[in-house]
C-alpha cells in the first residue's frame, strides 16, 4: 500500500510503498478514506535527532477516518464495512484514567510504550490503518468522511479546552481564541453553539481573520502588539473570562495573559513552546493556566453530535496522498485556510 512517511530527519515527508498491514488478535483493520494534516505533524518533524522520541521511519496522520475491512481474531463491537473514526490518544483501558475513557490522560501509556497513530505508531496517511482495538473506534452514523476527520483533534481537542471553562462563559462574558486556523476556527464555532459569551478572534492572517468572522466571531482582531489593548477596550477594561491561545508561541501566551479578566481560564492549546508564569502579582488575581492535550472518547462521541446538529462545520481542503507533501508544505508557509484533508483513495 501506500504511505505517507517521515523517513530522516530534517528532510520532507514522502509518499513510499510499504507491505499491507494484517489485523492480529483484537485488532482492527481500516480502509483510509480520510486523513488530517495537522501543525502537530509538522513539529514532529521539527524535532532535532537527539531530541526525536519516534522511531524511523513513521507513517504520519493522527486523524482518521475509515471504513472496517478486517477482523482480527476476538474483536467485537464492530463489523465490515462499518464507517468509523479513530479515537487517537490511546491509552492503556485499564489505568484510573482510561477507566473514566480519559485515555488522553492514560498513568501507564508512557511506561508501555503506547503511541498514538501517527505520533509513535503507524498512522492513517495510508490506504489501510492497523488500530489496536475495537473500543478507539467511533460510529460515524451519516457524517461526511471528509468533514468528519478533523473532528477527531481540530474539533476534540477545542471541545475539551473550552468545556472546563463553561461555567465562566455566562451572558456578558468574553472569550478570546487566539490563532483561528484549524483548531480556532472550529473553537469559535464551539463557543457560538455552547455559549452565550461574545467571542473575539486574533490572527495574524487577515484570510483567517475573515474565515473567523465567517464561522461566528463577534470580532476579529489583528494579532500585533496592540491586540491586548483593542481586547481591553472591548471589554470596557475588564478582560476576557476564557481566553484560548491555540498557536502556544510566547507573544501570543504573553497576549493571552495580558487580555486575562480576574478569576480567568487561561488555556494553552498551541505547542509552539511559549510559557506563562505563574504567581502571586505576575497575573491578574486567580487566574487558571492550563495546557490540555487532546480529549477523551467520551467527549469525541459529543463532538460529532454536535456536527451531526449542524452546529459545527469544518472548512477543508483535500488532497490525494500522493500530494500530501503538498499539503505539508502549504499547512507550514500558512497558506491552508482551516483544515487540510488527504483522500488515500481519492
Amino acid at each position: 500500500m501506500k504511505a505517507l512517511q517521515y523517513r530522516t530527519i530534517g528532510a520532507p515527508p514522502e509518499v513510499v510503498t510499504v507491505p499491507d498491514p494484517e489485523p492480529g488478535p483484537g485488532q482492527v483493520l481500516l480502509k483510509v478514506t480520510a486523513a488530517g494534516v495537522c501543525h502537530s505533524d509538522i513539529a514532529v518533524m521539527s524535532w532535532p535527532a537527539e531530541n526525536f522520541p519516534y522511531g524511523l521511519p513513521l507513517t504520519l496522520g493522527h486523524e482518521g477516518v475509515g471504513t472496517v475491512a478486517a477482523l482480527g481474531a476476538g474483536v467485537t463491537g464492530v463489523k465490515e464495512g462499518d464507517a468509523v473514526a479513530v479515537y487517537g490518544p490511546q491509552g492503556c483501558g485499564t489505568c484510573a484514567k482510561c477507566a473514566q475513557g480519559k485515555e488522553n490522560y492514560c498513568l501507564r501509556a508512557e511506561a508501555l510504550g503506547i503511541r498514538p497513530p501517527g505520533l509513535g505508531a503507524p498512522g492513517s496517511m495510508a490506504e489501510y490503518l492497523l488500530v489496536d482495538d475495537p473500543r478507539h473506534l467511533v460510529p460515524l452514523d451519516g457524517l461526511d468522511p471528509v468533514a468528519a476527520v478533523p473532528l477527531t483533534d481540530a474539533g476534540l481537542t477545542p471541545y475539551h479546552a473550552i468545556k472546563r471553562s463553561l461555567p465562566k462563559l455566562v451572558p456578558g462574558s468574553t472569550a478570546v481564541v487566539i490563532g483561528a486556523g484549524g483548531l480556532g476556527h472550529v473553537a469559535i464555532q464551539l463557543l457560538r453553539a455552547m455559549t452565550p459569551a461574545r467571542v473575539v478572534a486574533l490572527d495574524v492572517s487577515e484570510d483567517k481573520l475573515r474565515l473567523a468572522r465567517e464561522v461566528g466571531a463577534h470580532e476579529a482582531v489583528l494579532s500585533d502588539p496592540k491586540a491586548a489593548a483593542t481586547v481591553r477596550e472591548l471589554t470596557g477594561g475588564v478582560g476576557a473570562e476564557a481566553v484560548f491561545d491555540f498557536v502556544g508561541a510566547q507573544p501570543t501566551v504573553t497576549t493571552a495573559a495580558a487580555v486575562a479578566a480576574v478569576e480567568a481560564d487561561v488555556t494553552i492549546v498551541g505547542i509552539a513552546g511559549g510559557s506563562l508564569p505563574v504567581g502571586f502579582g505576575t497575573l491578574p488575581f486567580e487566574v487558571s493556566v492550563t495546557a490540555p492535550y487532546w480529549g477523551s472518547r467520551g467527549e469525541l462521541l459529543e463532538v460529532l453530535a454536535l456536527a451531526r446538529s449542524g452546529a459545527v462545520a469544518v472548512h477543508t481542503e483535500t488532497f490525494s496522498l500522493d500530494e500530501a507533501p503538498l499539503a505539508y508544505e502549504r499547512l507550514h508557509k500558512g497558506k491552508i485556510n482551516g483544515r487540510a484533508v488527504v483522500l488515500p483513495h481519492g
